[in-house]
């Protein structure tokens, strides 16, 4: 959600500084426009950065019966638990 917000943010205060003509005496939209754009990059670039770093699991689903009882077994396995891929 952080790397859509971030871009949501850059793209509101794009508007505000660009494209909205308003003159207000309370409030300058330039440059919250500007400073929308700043948190926007800011909270972009750390999504992208958290999602880079996100570990990767890789789900492997065995389904076979058991031979003594005749029940199905369904066992997953992910990257992490399974010993084989270990170094």
């Amino acid at each position: 959600m952080t790397l859509g917000g971030g871009i949501a943010l850059i793209v509101i205060g794009a508007i505000l500084a660009f494209a909205i003509n308003l003159e207000n005496a309370f409030v300058d939209l330039h440059l919250i426009g500007y400073i929308l754009m700043g948190a926007g990059l800011v909270v972009a670039i750390i999504g992208a950065v958290l999602l880079a770093r996100r570990p990767r699991a890789v789900v492997t689903s065995r389904t076979g019966t058991d031979p003594l009882t005749g029940e199905r077994v369904t066992q997953q396995v992910t990257e992490a638990d399974d010993p084989t891929t270990r170094a």
